[in-house]
């Protein structure tokens, strides 16, 4: 069966902005404009169709990315709404990295807040295509030109109005489209459905057209044949202007800025309108690169349905009805459904059973897919969010991705004995959905530790495991995920001999700790000489000097920024086995890793605060009493922007006093920046906790 829709008149993208921006909203909005749904829903509401997670309603936030197709001027137009808050970061992350280009919502009275920095730079990461969009103009101080200028100064990017506001906040009514000089009215009472195009007001005639001459600068810049003529005093018509600008955006070197009101229905057409005139359609990205896993050599594959098949699984989701669901990102090729195919990743065959499009959490049932598109299949039982799908034949490695880590930990343990099988199958299936989430064991008192992105991200977590799965647990507080470094260098060595009459075990390794900057983890070098520890035993020594670091021996919390080296050893013969040689490295490293002064790293948090100024030294007060460290204190439309870094041990239900010291009229943003050595008072007092409660191995 042939493909519904030409790649040319495809486009895969995103919308990405801060928490409150108007991301669903606008969704909703272009959905409801093309056809796609009947009626508006409304984020205050919880009836829209994007959030649909009980959590997400409940909230009034998207916790989840989800992936539509709607259709617009005869365009198909995949769309993959992400969270705004910083705790689910890695939903946006995963999104971008299959998207050709995305939508940037910028709030207009919040102007360039701290995640549209945060999502900017990881499409920028990607070289992803944007048109931003200011929403919210029907709103109190609301400024499209201000948030423009923080654009270019905050994200360094060369950001140009193709439209201008007419009117400003409640009485907004309208844009100016700066490419054909009219515009463009919407009427009140049919939901925005439908708008007159108007000549310009007099009374902003004159700032269109400085506006205007901006935009056809910036045209011309990008292309040589474009700028000539616009030297020579012509006019450049209105197909120039948006192929100059289309070109513009698909180099990444200009963002054309729209603006309007999604929740007052008031520009979101022009907005659906750009998107299928600037935004990349599959052939107009560069083809994606990967490396053949026999060879290494890198190779390439473009969008056409005719090549090998190649795909991405970016997101796995465990439904209670189907069991996996993968959804995918297909870069060449074709696929039906009962084809067989290849996990280059794990190196194994996979079967695809249903091939899924998906409308948030509806489905529908397709036969076969092609190059460019977005859907979700059942099937593959062994494939993971980052693996590789692709034809056998002709195998492709792509480039995974990579996730944060986490940052907070909470303890749960199972109420009944009954309920331990059911809550390892659920974290098991949760790890399998978030990449960041982390689940680990503590022997000692035989918890599991959860581990994610924030304090939301845990309540999150627990909320569906409890509410989704029907587990019953006791849970700990949050607590905040520290780490230990060394900070200097040591060695020692680790032997392991046994013998028992029969084949004994044999294994010796001589190991030199060294410490890393921060960020850097865990790595391993190998000097040895082969006749002292043979090539087959120094992935074991590895393995067992990477198990020993997840359990340091100040507090008990993993080892991070260290560098091992397998400086020699000895081996048997006969008695040399790999689990020996694991066994050594662990016992070397645990020796070694005590002459290198240990100490504690706590995780420090880039946060942002913005408060009414007549609270700012309160605020500022209560801040230093927590170490916090402040960078820089502005003045904004809304209030004083208060720019810090602070530990996250000193931010635990800090929500509830910022609106204590504000009355509510306070807020904040915080996202993980590094690990930072503590305070001596601070690991002194760490250690002795953990001491006291056996997590501390002697």
């Amino acid at each position: 069966m042939p493909r519904s829709y030409p790649l040319e008149v495809t486009r895969n993208i995103g919308i990405m902005a801060h928490i409150d921006a108007g991301k669903t909203t606008t969704t909703e909005r272009i959905l409801f404009y093309t056809g796609r749904k009947h009626r508006i829903g409304e984020v205050d509401e919880g009836t829209t169709e994007m959030d649909w997670m009980d959590q997400e309603k409940e909230r009034g936030i998207t916790i989840t990315s989800a992936a539509t197709t709607c259709f617009w001027r005869e365009h198909c137009i995949n769309i993959i709404d992400t969270p705004g808050h910083v705790d689910f970061t890695a939903e946006v992350e995963r999104s971008l990295r299959v998207l050709d280009g995305s939508v940037a919502i910028f709030c207009g009275v919040g102007g360039v807040e701290p995640q549209s920095e945060t999502v900017w730079h990881q499409a920028d990461r990607y070289r992803i295509p944007r048109i931003a969009y200011v929403n919210k103009m029907d709103r109190n101080a609301a400024d499209m030109f201000r948030t423009v200028e923080m654009m270019k100064d905050r994200l360094q990017a060369n950001a140009v109005p193709i439209q201008i506001p007419v009117g400003s906040e409640e009485n907004f009514k309208g844009v100016v489209d700066l490419i054909t000089m009219k515009a463009y009215i919407w009427n009140e009472e049919d939901m925005g459905a439908k708008y007159e195009i108007q000549d310009i007001p007099e009374e902003i005639l004159e700032e269109a057209r400085i506006h205007r001459l901006e935009l056809l600068e910036a045209v011309a810049s990008e292309d040589e044949k474009l700028l000539e003529k616009y030297l020579e005093g012509e006019e450049l018509t209105v197909d120039e202007i948006k192929y100059g600008i289309r070109k513009a955006v698909l180099n990444v070197s200009m963002f054309p800025v729209l603006c309007g009101s999604s929740a007052k229905n008031k520009g979101v057409q022009p907005l659906l309108d750009a998107i299928v005139d600037y935004l990349p359609s599959p052939i107009d990205v560069p083809p994606i690169e990967g490396e053949n896993p026999k060879s290494g050599k890198k190779e390439k594959r473009k969008a056409d349905d005719k090549g090998p098949f190649s795909a991405l699984a970016f997101k796995v989701v465990s439904d209670s009805d189907v069991g996996k669901v993968i959804f995918i990102r297909v870069y060449s090729g074709s696929l039906k459904t009962s084809d067989s195919i290849y996990n280059a990743t794990r190196q194994v065959n996979e079967r695809i059973s249903r091939i899924l499009q998906m409308h948030a959490n509806k489905r529908k049932q397709i036969q076969e897919i092609y190059s460019g598109d977005i859907v979700a299949v059942i099937g593959p039982k062994e494939t993971f969010t980052g693996d590789t799908l692709c034809d056998k034949k002709s195998s492709i490695l792509l480039e995974s991705m990579d996730f944060p880590e986490p940052v907070i930990s909470v303890a749960i343990e199972p109420k009944t004995e009954e309920e331990r099988e059911k809550l390892t199958d659920t974290l098991k299936r949760m790890e399998e959905e978030d990449p960041t989430i982390q689940v680990t064991s503590n022997e000692e008192t035989g918890q599991r530790i959860i581990s994610g992105m924030g304090e939301l991200h845990l309540e999150v977590i627990i909320d569906r495991m409890m509410r989704e799965y029907g587990v019953e647990a006791n849970v700990g507080k949050p607590m905040v995920a520290y780490k230990e470094t060394i900070t200097r260098n040591g060695r020692a060595r680790g032997k392991y001999i046994r013998q028992s009459g029969g084949k004994g075990q044999y294994g010796d390794a001589l190991l030199k700790l060294e410490p890393l900057p921060r960020g850097e983890g865990f790595q391993f070098e190998n000097k040895a000489p082969a006749d002292q520890v043979p090539e087959e035993f120094v992935s074991s020594v590895q393995s067992g000097a990477r198990g020993a670091s997840e359990n340091g021996p100040l507090s008990g919390y993993p080892v991070t920024d260290i560098k091992v080296i397998l400086l020699g050893g000895s081996f048997h013969e006969v008695d040399s086995s790999k689990i020996a040689f694991e066994i050594a490295g662990s016992i070397a490293f645990t020796d070694a890793v005590k002459q290198c002064k240990p100490t504690l790293l706590e995780p420090i948090m880039e946060a942002q605060i913005v408060v009414p100024s007549e609270y700012l030294g309160k605020v500022l007060g209560d801040l230093n009493a927590r170490r916090a460290q402040i960078h820089e204190v502005e003045n904004r439309i809304n209030g004083e922007a208060i720019i810090l870094d602070v530990p996250l041990a000193e931010m635990f239900n800090y929500a509830t006093q910022i609106r204590s010291l504000t009355q509510g009229r306070g807020f904040y943003s915080m996202e993980f920046s590094s690990y930072d050595i503590a305070p001596d008072s601070v690991i002194d007092e760490i250690v002795s906790i953990r001491k006291m409660y056996g997590l501390v191995r002697s």
